[in-house]
């Protein structure tokens, strides 16, 4: 779970060129058949690399993963100029293979772990004559996460649930304290430095104006004395948001400060960016 930081962190962008893939309806028809072939085989359980694995669910077929046969650039920047963010991908070239069934079959021979990995959620494929390029990938969002309100209720109940408990943050113990209430200028300020980071693919609490978060409260109509910030880039739920800042002593402390009474978060996200999801949960006492 990444965790986060007080620094910015600076990136260099560039255009990564969209290659198109121009496929005869035979050899379409052979990619589809070649998944159905792998989906069969993750159904039932197999024995690979001298262990037996379970069945597992079947791949979906995502037009966004069939990666041109012989692109050689950086993959995940390929599939991020593709739309598509993963977790973890890996992608298999076969060369000699003349139709569906002699690329299982070789599948099958050489990649039989690859194939029945149940981290893999999603998979392309592409075809040029007898080269083929299989790309396995899980996206970050494990599920749609919904529209900003559902999001932000979400996030509510699970901070106040947190609090409800005593807690060890790091080797700081708190005890359990009164629950949060929403509050919509500093659901607003954290909305917006969430979209900011999205949109400018950066992950820090100094954002690209040099504002912190007092700042942006203010800016959003929020008076109170005391603000705290916690961000968190990458988790595709609001629960593994939430689990990562417990893990972290600092944001832990933050989520359990009794000085603390209302609160605003939100979420935002970018597909071309690099962690794809941004949250932000901002933390007031008036």
């Amino acid at each position: 779970m990444r965790q986060a930081v007080r620094c910015s962190r600076f990136v260099s962008l560039c255009l990564i060129p969209l290659f198109p893939l121009f496929a005869s309806p035979a050899h379409a028809g052979g990619e589809r058949q070649l998944v159905e072939a792998i989906n069969d085989y993750r159904a039932e359980p197999q024995r690979c690399e001298r262990r037996v694995a379970r069945g597992s669910a079947p791949l979906v077929l995502k037009s966004n993963l069939a990666l041109p046969v012989g692109y050689g650039g950086a993959l995940r920047e390929r599939l991020k100029a593709a739309g598509y963010q993963a977790v973890t991908v890996r992608s298999i070239r076969l060369v000699g293979a003349q139709d569906a069934e002699e690329a299982f079959d070789m599948l099958q021979s050489d990649y039989c772990a690859a194939l029945l990995d149940t981290q893999f959620t999603d998979i392309g494929v592409s075809r040029a004559r007898n080269e083929w390029r299989v790309v396995l990938a899980r996206p970050v969002f494990d599920a749609p996460l919904g529209d900003g309100r559902s999001a932000s209720k979400a996030l509510l109940a699970q901070v106040n649930a947190a609090r409800a408990k005593p807690r060890l943050c790091g080797r700081q113990r708190f005890a359990a304290a009164r629950p949060l209430a929403w509050n919509t200028a500093l659901g607003a300020a954290a909305q917006k430095h969430s979209r900011t980071m999205a949109n400018s693919n950066y992950f820090a609490h100094r954002d690209p104006d040099g504002d912190m978060p007092a700042d942006r409260a203010r800016d959003a109509g929020y008076r109170g004395r005391q603000i705290g910030e916690n961000i968190a880039a990458g988790q595709g739920s609001a629960s593994k948001a939430m689990a990562g800042w417990l893990a972290s002593p600092g944001h832990c402390a933050n989520l359990m400060n009794p000085m603390f009474t209302q609160v605003g978060a939100a979420y935002a996200t970018n597909s071309r960016s690099d962690e794809g999801v941004y949250w932000t949960m901002l933390f007031g006492a008036p």
